[in-house]
């Protein structure tokens, strides 16, 4: 999700469900102002929902941002013959940690068998 696109977003429905647990921090104060601004522009989204989309653009983008660690091989690009490998690096860490708390929360919400949210190997070239 690109911060640019929030704005089309926020003028939407939301489907999306929350966790049981509540998160609190507190926020410069600068900070605060523009998520008050952004909840006067927008207001069928609430404070939680606008907080939510603007933390997981920035996490997409943190994400997005990891060097690629080449690990072991993991076959050829069908298209281009090209080699390609497992990255080994943050962003597989990244993902795996991910996984373990998100199959926690699942559960905590009542999920038995949740599924990981991410499930493909990171791949390189």
């Amino acid at each position: 999700m690109k911060a640019s696109t929030l704005p089309e977003l926020w003028s939407s429905p939301d489907n999306s469900r929350v966790t049981s647990k509540q998160y609190s921090f507190r926020l410069p104060v600068h900070v605060a102002a523009k998520i008050e601004a952004l909840c006067a522009m927008f207001p069928g989204k609430n404070r939680t929902q606008i907080v939510a989309d603007l933390l997981t653009s920035a996490l997409d983008e943190v994400e997005n941002g990891f060097p690629s660690i080449q690990g072991q091989k993991f076959g050829e690009d069908p298209d281009t013959g090209e080699d390609l490998y497992e990255d080994v690096g943050d962003t597989t860490r990244f993902r795996k940690l991910t996984n373990q708390y998100y199959l926690e929360l699942e559960r905590e919400l009542g999920n038995s068998t949740p599924t990981p949210l991410y499930s493909e190997t990171v791949i390189t070239g």
